[in-house]
């Protein structure tokens, strides 16, 4: 019967609150394979056909046949979307319709290659981008990918191949999939495909069967494809097993567990669990369990931690777990992980309460159930004392002398209150001596306090007195039950005290990684990260941290915090490197150089390889102590992690400002193609005039050909000036040079500098009484006014008035300029700001769109703000306001005293 228990609220609780975000996202479906040619698209097509054919409503997206005549023949009776098509250097490139797919919103729609790079000037740089968007719409996906596709096997598959792969997919996809089903082919199969042309065209197929697709490459591929599909199988059966509170063990694949310790006999053991784990082909654990009962010394934490690195080098998962009962911990472990079977040490002899309550073999045996236990010596007949009762701690001989001192203490104060006639009274202070002695020392000075206790109690209080000898037989019960109480007040008092400071322990791991995760958290920038997490490394382990990354251009790792060490050895000199490239620990106390001064961590992400963590304590043996090194490693980790999220982040905006970049080159040379032609043309034309008819044009005809040239020039410098002044303004090149100018200076230089553009309009100024000093740049105010008032001129009729205006309030000097022109629609008037964007009513008429922009950046640097509003009667009125940020300076001149000359 199986057995099944009852499953736990809390986590079913967890369970519907993680499952709640998705029920209405659609599912993803991966057909998952070992290389190109397998099969994939295939099958999924062949799926398609079937849901179709089930009444679901199918359609593609973006389906890769390569020229495969049967692979397209299942095209067939499916709906097919449009492609997008992108101009791209010349060649059009045809992707997925994204906006096309949402709005068509199908039940199911096929998306091929999930792990394609799309064209510039789509939405999202990554295909899988935009599957995520479509099953946030709450479509259905099916998809394609390949084993060397996966983010976190890129390196593997690079060593096997000897290829880079560059369009990779998250590993968090695979996980959030609905469902990954394996298209599976055997290499010779394939190779028969290629040689056949199925997969790549003759030529193709020749080089691939030389670099890629040799035999060799195909059967490591599959093996990865296969390993990484039984994981996902995996993952599902322990949350199944986990849902419906299944707690003994399913043998379906095997695993092992060996149980280590302290004791030097751990190694043989683990090596023994090694061997048994390689003939399996199994994935093993090496199990330490901490008991808050007992301590460890220093030279029993080296050795802990000497196993732990050789179980590590040897391709153990090393768990450390944490509970009162040793035993209880593995099982329940065991259980958890699906182990099939526990290796642990066979005693070759039995110590006094192993005999009264089992040893911790026993123990694991009647526990353990269905999981097979492995008891063996390991190598050279060693036992293992592996999670037994673990050696206290030697106190010295200062605990004993004072377990004495508090049993002499208790008798002298017992005699003073009590005298011989209350026994009772006196035999709870003792116990209390007894409980004080194990609140401050061990096992030895407690038990020693319990015997001093019984035999002064004898000797002081039991007739005849001061004599170890006992009148009345009873009293021997009694010195036995006070003996028994002694020592179990004892033990209980011990067992509080390890356990309060294991609590403290924990509170001071826990307050630590809290702080840490809190401020990183607030952090933005990436030397920030840096240094506040290189900050608590520090204060926490008492050593000098060195953080390192790449650099800018990526090409070498440099300390972005700390310096780098001087007194390093030749050797330790490429570490840095050596830690980055291979991701593995080296330095103090690593199999790995261990005789450097520092401890080098490599940090790593999601992304991959981020930099490498330095640590020079100033106790050589700190990280030795196996918790020491497990909160190092959890700090390192914590960095890795904000540091990835940063970098992240980073990354998006690069990309977004190389996606603005493109957009905005592309909508240049749009925009200005044609305003570049027509003065072009005009000059071409009037110059080609003056040149092939020199001698029979009139004097008059020829001053207005070299007007028109001169006018086309000024209108193409005028154009090309305001291209270059809103490329310096955006990059930040151009800033105000501020100084105190007369603003009706600034108006009256505009004016006259316009005065040609402005003929055929009444221009009305209206500027308050008195001298207004502004602190601006006036060049670039100058500017501004110029292109309001030029859109003023182009958007007005011949012979309306054009106002010109200035106000102060509170804070702002506003200047206004009006027109009597069409006016702005008010859906429009938010936009006539952004760069390139012309009136949709007024696209006959002449210009790029830039010069708003241009008002609206020189604005901005000046810290004031522009909008347009309708002017009564019909127009518009553009309006920006200064800040008036500081007094302006005394403009009263004294008078000076007329000159004498003599």
């Amino acid at each position: 019967m199986e057995n099944v228990g009852r499953p736990d609220p809390d986590r079913l609780l967890r369970r519907l609150d993680e499952e709640e975000p998705r029920a209405n996202r659609g599912k993803l479906v991966l057909f998952f394979g070992a290389a190109p040619g397998v099969g994939k698209t295939f099958a999924m097509l062949c799926e398609a056909q079937d849901q179709r054919a089930d009444g679901r409503e199918v359609v593609v997206g973006v389906v890769e046949t390569h020229g495969r005549q049967e692979t397209a023949s299942l095209l067939s009776g499916l709906e097919i979307l449009d492609r997008r098509h992108i101009s791209y250097h010349g060649i059009t490139l045809s992707e997925l319709d994204l906006d096309a797919a949402l709005q068509r919103r199908p039940a199911l729609i096929l998306v091929d290659e999930l792990a394609h790079a799309n064209a510039e000037g789509c939405r999202h740089p990554k295909r899988w981008q935009d599957v995520e968007e479509l099953l946030d719409a709450g479509i259905d996906v099916y998809s394609t990918v390949d084993v060397q596709h996966v983010e976190s096997l890129n390196d593997v598959v690079s060593q096997i191949t000897g290829i880079k792969v560059h369009e990779t997919i998250p590993d968090s996809i695979l996980e959030r999939a609905h469902e990954i089903r394996l298209v599976d082919l055997p290499p010779d199969e394939l190779l028969e495909r290629l040689k056949e042309g199925k997969v790549h065209v003759p030529e193709q197929a020749r080089r691939a069967t030389d670099h890629f697709f040799e035999r060799g490459n195909l059967i490591a591929l599959r093996e990865l494809a296969l390993r990484r599909t039984a994981e996902r199988v995996d993952a599902q059966m322990r949350q199944y097993r986990r849902d419906q509170g299944i707690t003994h063990t399913w043998a379906v694949s095997d695993r092992v567990l060996v149980c280590m310790s302290w004791s030097p006999y751990s190694a043989p053991l683990i090596r023994a669990a090694c061997r048994i784990a390689q003939r399996l082909h199994a994935h093993w654990f090496a199990v330490y369990v901490e008991t808050p009962t007992y301590s460890l010394s220093a030279q029993d934490r080296l050795q802990l931690s000497q196993n732990i690195r050789l179980a590590e080098q040897l391709g153990a998962e090393v768990v450390t777990l944490t509970g009162e009962s040793a035993a209880d911990e593995i099982v329940r472990f065991a259980r958890k992980r699906n182990v099939t079977k526990i290796v642990v040490g066979k005693p070759r002899f039995l110590r006094w309460h192993e005999r009264l309550f089992g040893s911790f073999l026993e123990q694991i045996v009647m526990k353990s159930g269905e999981i097979e236990v492995n008891a063996t010596t390991g190598e050279h007949g060693a036992d293992d004392q592996t999670q037994g009762p673990l050696r206290r701690r030697s106190t010295g001989r200062s605990g004993y002398l004072a377990a004495a001192a508090v049993v002499g203490l208790v008798s002298a104060v017992s005699g003073a209150l009590f005298g011989r006639s209350q026994p009772a009274d006196v035999v709870m202070l003792y116990l209390l001596g007894v409980m004080l002695v194990s609140m401050w020392y061990d096992y030895g000075p407690s038990l020693f306090a319990a015997v001093l206790s019984v035999l002064a109690f004898d000797f002081f209080f039991i007739p005849p007195y001061l004599t170890f000898a006992v009148a009345d037989v009873r009293h021997v019960v009694t010195f036995g039950v006070l003996f028994m109480v002694a020592v179990v007040v004892s033990g209980l008092t011990r067992r509080v005290r390890a356990q309060a400071d294991a609590a403290r322990e924990r509170e001071r791991w826990t307050e630590a990684l809290y702080t840490l995760s809190r401020e990183l958290a607030r952090a933005e920038a990436t030397q920030t990260l840096i240094d506040v997490s290189a900050r608590h490394v520090e204060e926490v382990f008492d050593c000098c941290v060195v953080v390192f990354t790449r650099d800018e251009a990526d090409r070498q790792l440099i300390a972005r915090r700390g310096h780098d060490r001087t007194d390093k050895t030749t050797e330790e000199a490429g570490i840095v490197n050596w830690v980055f490239e291979n991701g593995r620990e080296a330095g103090l106390g690593t199999t790995t150089l261990p005789g450097a001064r520092a401890l080098y961590l490599p940090l790593v992400g999601q992304r991959g390889k981020i930099g490498v963590l330095e640590v020079v304590p100033q106790d050589l043996g700190r990280f030795e102590d196996p918790t020491q090194r497990r909160l190092l490693e959890a700090f390192a980790s914590q960095l890795a992690v904000a540091l990835d999220r940063v970098l992240s982040a980073e990354e998006t905006r690069r990309a977004k400002l190389d996606a603005d970049r493109e957009e905005f080159r592309s909508t240049l040379l749009s925009s200005v193609s044609h305003e570049l032609r027509t003065p072009l043309a005009v000059m071409t034309g009037a110059a080609s005039t003056l040149i092939g008819d020199e001698g029979n044009i009139p004097p008059p005809t020829r001053l207005d050909l070299l007007r028109t040239i001169s006018d086309q020039a000024g209108r193409l410098n005028q154009l090309v000036g305001n291209i270059l002044d809103m490329t310096r303004l955006e990059s930040g090149a151009v800033g105000p040079k501020r100084e105190w100018h007369p603003l009706e200076e600034i108006v009256g230089a505009t004016l006259n500098s316009m005065e040609g553009r402005l003929q055929g309009h009444a221009v009305n100024v209206n500027l308050p009484d008195g001298l207004l000093l502004v602190h601006v740049d006036a060049v670039l105010i100058e500017q501004v006014l110029t292109h309001l008032l030029e859109n003023a001129v182009k958007y007005s009729t011949e012979g309306s008035p054009i106002d010109v205006g200035t106000r102060l309030d509170e804070a702002f000097v506003v200047v206004e300029v009006a027109d009597r022109g069409p006016g702005i629609p008010e859906a429009e008037k938010s936009r006539v700001f952004d760069k390139f964007y012309r009136l949709s009513r007024n696209r006959s008429i002449s210009g790029t769109g830039l010069g708003l922009s241009i008002c609206r950046a020189i604005v901005a640097a000046h810290g004031g703000r522009i909008w347009v509003e309708d002017r009564s009667g019909g127009g518009a009125i553009l309006k920006f306001a200064l800040p008036r940020e500081e007094t302006p300076p005394d403009t009263r001149r004294e008078e000076l005293p007329e000159a004498s000359t003599e």
